[in-house]
């Protein structure tokens, strides 16, 4: 499965992923609004060996076989951990 990796120009750390390029129609308005433009980042094919760095593959692809689309939120700082270190 392709998948098509969207960086958020208004959230930093955040990610979109679309099972088609350029298929902006696939976000609900209240996230397209949210995350402002996008910006072309990476194609990338998420087979079953594919790792990912901050999420599980298998998540992606389910969501963008049921949805067309899948969002990367920055990570959480951990309890205890600065947000600016």
């Amino acid at each position: 499965m392709q998948a098509y990796v969207y960086k958020s120009r208004r959230k930093a750390d955040t990610f979109v992923y679309l099972a088609a390029r350029d298929d902006f129609a696939r976000l609900p308005e209240p996230l397209r609004t949210q995350m402002g433009a996008l910006d072309f980042v990476l194609e990338v094919a998420l087979t079953p060996e594919r790792r990912l760095a901050r999420e599980d593959a298998a998540v992606v692809r389910q969501n963008l076989a049921a949805r067309g689309f899948h969002v990367q939120f920055p990570p959480q700082a951990s309890p205890g951990e600065r947000a600016d270190a």
